[in-house]
């Protein structure tokens, strides 16, 4: 239950792939028959990603990953604009690869602002208001957090944004799939998309560019990618990411309506049961595979490693930040206490998972809670 952090490729995006490792080997940069090959496949896969968010196919631009095209967005964009103003403006939740890249964008003389959240993590949009002004170049705000969940209101930062003559970026790598996402009508201008969060290969992602918007480049060499992104396509991938994003499309409604249900059984069935938990993030405007929910006078850590025994994986955070043993600097935006914000497991449903697991988990957490909790000197006497 840690799709967040990884999740399977599709049966059928690995089959798709296959050829393309060892009997269509051309390099699609290669004006011959075999090149040819590539070059259609990859020609594909670009409308198949661009169907997915309503582009258009020569708008989509294959990188290794989200990281990279948050990074191609971000300074890539600000750099471009920078003679329009150096003002930057992230939310207070953003994944830990934006945060990490503005704190770069800071030493090349950027000035960067976070936006704060309230206590379910929705964009203060008030508060954005104030903090837009006409220096600012680019905003940076998440589709849907990876996180907790909540789903943030795009449409009207883009108009705020653009009232200002700023860019907007958003990182929909959580929401991608989860819920419908339309880059026309939310009018952004930069997105970001990754392949192994829609059931394609890992080390693929790719970016989102409006027309008529550009960056400057830092990947410098033959090329491809229009000139945008440089360096020997990753033909299998590309070819999985937009198989996947082809299977996406088509099953996205009746996925989220299922992983909806299996999701609110596993927010009820752990909530009433075991005293002192609560859901973190919006009760209703989330992604429907989130369930982040925590439990007072205990340690996540304890938790994800006693679940692990019982065969159930889960998370305490983004997988990206997970070494650092900080609490979620998303829960302490939220207004958690270090304390609370410690004590929180993030459950990311996925196509494998059923209604026979998330009963599963609700039968067998209890006990863990109330073992931990014994151990804990912290723990309320009406608790052990």
């Amino acid at each position: 239950m840690d799709n967040g952090a990884a999740r399977p490729v599709d049966p059928r995006v690995m089959e798709t792939m296959i050829p393309y490792f060892a009997e269509i080997i051309g390099n699609p940069a290669s004006f011959h028959s075999e090149g040819f090959k590539a070059l259609n496949a990859i020609k594909t896969a670009r409308k198949q990603v661009a169907d997915l968010v309503n582009a258009e196919p020569e708008e989509i631009f294959f990188t290794s990953g989200a990281t990279e095209a948050n990074n191609l967005a971000l300074i890539g964009g600000a750099q471009r604009y920078k003679k329009q103003g150096n003002r930057v403006i992230i939310s207070a939740i953003e994944h830990i690869s934006v945060i990490n890249i503005t704190k770069e964008l800071t030493r090349q003389g950027f000035e960067v602002a976070k936006c704060p959240v309230d206590e379910e993590g929705l964009l203060d949009i008030d508060e954005l208001e104030k903090l837009v002004d006409n220096n600012t170049v680019l905003i940076s705000i998440m589709a849907a957090n990876g996180e907790i969940g909540t789903v943030q209101p795009l449409k009207e930062v883009a108009e705020n944004a653009h009232s200002h003559g700023a860019l907007l970026h958003s990182d929909a790598t959580a929401a991608a799939g989860q819920i419908k996402l339309d880059v026309k009508e939310i009018n952004v201008d930069f997105m970001t998309l990754s392949s192994n969060d829609l059931g394609g290969p890992k080390g693929m992602g790719a970016l989102f560019i409006k027309k008529g918007v550009r960056v400057k480049l830092h990947m410098i060499g033959g090329g491809q990618e229009s000139g945008v992104r440089s360096g020997s396509e990753n033909t299998p991938g590309i070819v999985g990411m937009g198989k996947a994003a082809e299977i996406t499309k088509e099953e996205m409604m009746k996925e989220a309506e299922r992983l909806t249900s299996l999701r609110d059984r596993l927010i009820e069935g752990l909530t009433d049961v075991i005293p002192e938990s609560y859901l973190n993030g919006h009760p209703t405007n989330r992604v429907p595979n989130n369930a982040n929910i925590r439990f007072s006078f205990i340690e996540g850590e304890a938790l994800i490693m006693s679940l692990d025994d019982l065969g159930i994986q889960v998370s305490s955070g983004s997988a990206c930040a997970a070494k650092t043993l900080e609490p979620s600097h998303t829960l302490l935006a939220c207004g958690l206490k270090h304390e609370e914000a410690h004590g929180s497991l993030v459950f990311t449903l996925g196509k494998n998972n059923n209604h026979d697991q998330v009963e599963y988990v609700i039968k067998e957490l209890p006990g863990v809670v109330k073992r931990l909790r014994a151990m804990s000197p912290l723990t309320p006497k009406e608790l052990r």
